[in-house]
Formats: C-alpha cells, structure tokens, sequence
C-alpha cells in the first residue's frame, strides 16, 4: 500500500502555476560593465520581453485561496493555475513578500475545491517521514518521499529567501517551487521553497518554509493587505557561543545575547537591556536572530508574546505586545529640485520603518538616497547610501537635506554611508 492513501489525500490540493510577466529591457554596450551601466541606465530603446515562470502551489480553502513562491508568481502580469483534475483557474496575487518567498493567490471563481490542512510545523520533529508533491521541470505531478532531516535551518538556503526553514531530503527539483511538503497523515508542514546544489538538480537537501508562517500570511492576505506585515523587535545580537557562555556563568550555549536595542523596540519599552541572553519565544527555543524574528512573525503583530530571558545568571519571563516598524519621525520622501547642488535626488528620513525595509544598522541616522537621479549618478551617489553630513553639517532629515543642498558655496561636501564603509565626497560648484 505504501503512500498511496497519503497520496491520494494530498495529491488533489497541489496545482501547477504557469505565470508570465511583461518586463522592459534595454539593449546598452554597458550592461555588463559594474560601473557604466548605472550612468547609461536610460540609455537605448525599451524592448518588452515576456518572461515564463514554471512552478507549484498548494489549495489552502475550498474558496481557492492558494499559496505558492514569490520566485514564481511575484509581479508576474498572468497567472494560470492547472488543478490536478485539469480544470483551469486564472488568479491574482493577494499578498507576496520577496524576503520570505512567499504568495498568496486566489482562483477566479473558485469554490468547493479540496484543500490541505495545515499542521502546527512546531510539531515536526527529524526523523519524519515526508512527500513532497509538486511539477518538477513541468513533466507533471509527482511525488517523492523522504524524511525531514533538519530543523531551524536558517540563512542556509538560496535566493532571495532568508529566515528559518524545515530541511528535508526528498527531492526537490526545479518546478517544486511553491509544492507541498505532506506528513504521512497528509498534512502540510512546509512549502517547498529551494535546494542547496551545484548542479541545479535535488543533491538531498531541500528546504520548506514552515506552515505556521504560511497560516499568518493567510491571515494577513484575507484581512486585506497586500504586504506581508512583520512584528519589529528593534535589536541586534548574535548567537552565544561556548566560550561565551562560559564569560555568562551559563551552564551551555544556547539563545543569542544582545548588543544593541532601539529606543523605540518593544523590547527596550519592556525594560530588556543590552547583555541580555534570549532564549526562547513563546516557549520556542531561539539560537539565532532569525529564529527569534520567525516566532514573532509567526504570532504576529499585535500579539502578546512571552520572551525568555537570561539576565546576571538569573532567569526572567517578559511580556511584550508585537508592532510594525514605527514611522517615527516621518520619512517625508522628497525629491531635490532643478535649483539645487544635485537635482532630482529623491531622499527619505531614516526611521525604524526604513531601517527594516532596508536592514540598515539600528544606530543609522540622516537620509537615504531612494534615487539618486541622472545628475546624482554622475556625482557619485548610488541607491541605498545614506547622507550623514552635507558640508559637515549633520543631516537630520530630509527638509534639512534640502535646505542644505540649496546652500551657495564654491564647494559641495558630502559624507555618505554606503554598507560598511563611509567617505567624503567633495565636488566643486
């Protein structure tokens, strides 16, 4: 018998997506060339290409909501999903996030589908065994079994994905994107999201995104938004070491000490302090920053969550109301006018908000360069710096930033943070 009553449970609630996007490309001599293809960015004729995405996905309501990778239905213009009986749905995006690799799509006119259930993925333990169902290199459904062979794997996979994930080693192929991976009561416990190989081809090691994540987007797709909304906890740390645990009086390693909160972090409103050692979420075991971000992205925000602490050898349990990213004080996007040094610099203030979207340290201030325009380009300034001091003036937003900027003055100087590294550019006006 085998899997087959597994199978046969599953099988009908993994579809395949073909979706298509309309992307405009230019034909430049500078494409390849790191430096000269952003001051010829404008240069030549926009040419449409059509791009084709093949991949999977998996019915979550008998209403048609259906969850799949961003890598294979983000911004994408048609979207056709196929049913396992050969019926033929059109659908659209509900909510993607490009960070997680994950979608949320409904079937036009859908109803009475069968659907998966999903499986609390806190739950899974190694050593399961597993299917993974999906459309590998589009030669149809098939279904491959193995066991989950790692938990919490985090910063592990490819691509745009980054976070926590379930490992696995049935194989997973090109085209079991966005398939199910099923326990053996046919339960979902993940999305199959990416491998890790050489070769392109399932080497043993897959990764599936947990079902707990997949049921808060879900949530946040049926309440309306679009993006997908993640609590802020406002610090910086890094996992506890043996030798560090050792300096703590900790009797083994384990949770991650923290360096740095933002004043504005629950966390810090909550009293926890730099030197603090986290150590569980909800109960949940954390051992990395990103394990700690994937319990609180899956209570969500505005939930009560329960941290475990470490703090002089004694241990602590604090209470703290999840939250987005505050826009305090507002980024206040503008752009540079035709009278100033640099015209067409569109530049925001730095806020947690922006300081999320853009991982930038939690200490950041100034404005960010959203675009640094033709004339920016040419002076220098490349998307994503971050101005600090203009004519060694600190640069507190951005109506400071323009008013700086519109300044007469031979010379024009400015201090700019770009990743790790900063510098002074000096032009002559």
């Amino acid at each position: 018998m085998g899997f087959v009553p597994v199978v046969e449970r599953a099988a009908p609630a993994v579809v395949n997506i073909y979706a298509r996007r309309v992307v405009e490309t230019r034909a430049s001599p500078f494409r390849n060339d790191p430096f000269f293809r952003d001051l010829f960015r404008d240069f030549g004729t926009p040419r449409p290409r059509v791009q084709n995405s093949l991949g999977s996905g998996v019915i979550l309501s008998e209403d048609g909501i259906v969850v799949s990778n961003y890598h294979v239905v983000g911004e994408a213009t048609d979207i056709s999903v196929v049913l396992n009986d050969r019926r033929e749905y059109s659908a659209k995006v509900l909510l993607s996030d490009e960070e997680t690799d994950l979608a949320i799509l409904r079937l036009d006119g859908a109803s009475g589908l069968q659907a998966l259930e999903l499986r609390d993925s806190d739950s899974v333990q190694v050593g399961e065994l597993v299917l993974a169902i999906g459309n590998p290199f589009g030669v149809g459904q098939t279904v491959t079994s193995g066991i989950v062979s790692g938990l919490a794997r985090s910063g592990t996979a490819t691509g745009n994905a980054r976070g926590y994930f379930i490992q696995t080693d049935a194989p997973i192929n090109p085209g079991n994107s966005g398939g199910a991976l099923v326990d053996v009561n046919g339960q979902l416990i993940g999305i199959n999201t990416q491998i890790l190989s050489r070769s392109g081809g399932s080497n043993g090691i897959g990764f599936a995104i947990p079902s707990d994540l997949v049921s808060q987007f879900v949530v946040q797709a049926r309440a309306g938004e679009t993006a997908f909304q993640r609590p802020w906890a406002g610090v910086s740390g890094q996992p506890v070491t043996a030798d560090m645990a050792e300096g703590l009086g900790l009797s083994r390693p384990g949770g991650i000490i923290l360096s740095d909160l933002h004043p504005q972090s629950s966390l810090f409103a909550a009293g926890i302090a730099p030197g603090d050692v986290i150590t569980a979420v909800d109960g949940a075991p954390v051992n990395t920053p990103a394990e700690m971000i994937y319990h609180m992205s899956v209570a969500g925000i505005g939930a009560v969550t329960r941290l475990s602490l470490i703090r002089a050898g004694q241990e602590k349990v604090i209470e703290i109301t999840l939250k987005k990213p505050p826009e305090v004080p507002p980024r206040a996007t503008v752009e540079t006018s035709r009278r100033s040094a640099i015209p067409g610099l569109r530049l925001s203030t730095i806020n947690p908000a922006v300081i999320a979207e853009r991982n930038l340290p939690l200490t950041m201030r100034g404005v960010l360069v959203e675009d640094p325009g033709q004339f920016g380009l040419r002076a220098g300034l490349r998307e994503g710096d971050v101005l600090l001091n203009i004519n060694g003036v600190p640069v507190q937003d951005t109506a400071s930033a323009q008013t700086l900027l519109s300044g007469q003055g031979a010379w024009l100087s400015l201090d700019i943070q770009r990743g790790t590294r900063r510098s002074t550019l000096r032009y002559r006006l």
